[in-house]
């Protein structure tokens, strides 16, 4: 992959918390109890994951999001000012908590249960705030933990301005024919295909969409058709793959590779490439690469 001389500016809108992640032997059911083995909390949020993803692959990143005015929210704010990231319109909510993420991880998978908190008040006014941000952006990059009503917004914004805008479309949620039309690329996970776009084969779904829809699924794997046929790239990991946040990972590495016009085959490599890095750790943030870990 070639990496050009030039600082690309991302704007990414979306979503700041706190993942609290509970280690047990299996996932409860309902009226069940189990013991967990352990309690931890990461930073995380799918915003703050690209924007430090991002900034760490040589990115400008400028995060719009919301935390709440509580111990949360200034841990989060500082680690994103560590990393690098502009915070200057992550809003300081006075009428939520920040967001908070409980994951219940077990060798049978994770279960999630996400409270949106402060990310549920980020509107079309904090996009409007930030406008001069947009204005030089050269690609802006969306998730779905915010209100769909602010994610379609963002997308007139985008069209309006004339900008690349990517979306990776988690936790899924049906996109509006407008969202689709325009986005840059849209990432999914494989399980999600018939929420986000309707009934249909994923084959089906995937072929209407060439060279537009990257499929995430397994471990580390991406599928996607470049108009004449179907393409399938796996990276599996050689250890124990800790699969939180490796959707924003590759979202990352993708887009990273897009800025630097790089083509498709090898933006989705590189996308994987970043996300078999970060799955080298628990937690989506802190196994995420940094630029100088591909140029050794």
């Amino acid at each position: 992959m070639k990496l050009s001389n030039t600082k690309p500016h991302i704007v990414i809108v979306g979503s700041s918390s706190i993942d609290l992640v509970l280690k047990t032997s299996k996932i409860p059911t309902a009226n069940d109890t189990v013991l967990a083995h352990s309690l931890k909390s990461f930073l995380g949020g799918k915003g703050a994951n690209q924007a430090i993803a991002t900034s760490r692959l040589g990115a400008q990143a400028y995060l719009i999001s919301r935390v709440g005015m509580d111990p949360f929210g200034q841990q989060v704010l500082r680690n994103l000012k560590d990393e690098d990231v502009n915070v200057a319109y992550v809003v300081e909510d006075e009428d939520e908590d920040t967001g908070t993420a409980y994951v219940t991880a077990s060798d049978e998978g994770n279960a999630i249960t996400v409270v949106p908190a402060a990310n549920y008040n980020v509107s079309p006014k904090d996009i409007d705030a930030a406008e001069k941000y947009f204005l030089t952006a050269d690609l802006i990059l969306t998730q779905l933990e915010i209100p769909m009503k602010t994610v379609e917004y963002l997308f007139r914004k985008a069209k309006k301005l004339g900008k690349k805008i990517g979306i990776y479309a988690a936790p899924a949620s049906r996109l509006s024919d407008d969202i689709v039309d325009y986005a840059s690329f849209i990432v999914a996970k494989s399980t999600d295909l018939e929420i986000i776009f309707g009934k249909g084969s994923h084959d089906d779904i995937i072929k209407h969409l060439p060279n537009k829809l990257f499929v995430r699924d397994g471990a580390n794997s991406t599928s996607y058709f470049d108009g004449s046929e179907m393409k399938y790239f796996r990276n599996n990991p050689q250890t124990e793959a800790h699969s939180m946040g490796l959707g924003d990972a590759f979202t990352s590495g993708f887009s990273i590779a897009l800025l630097h016009k790089n083509p498709i085959e090898d933006c989705v490599k590189f996308g994987n490439e970043v996300a078999l890095k970060a799955a080298d750790y628990r937690g989506s943030q802190k196994g995420l690469p940094y630029i100088e870990d591909f140029q050794k």
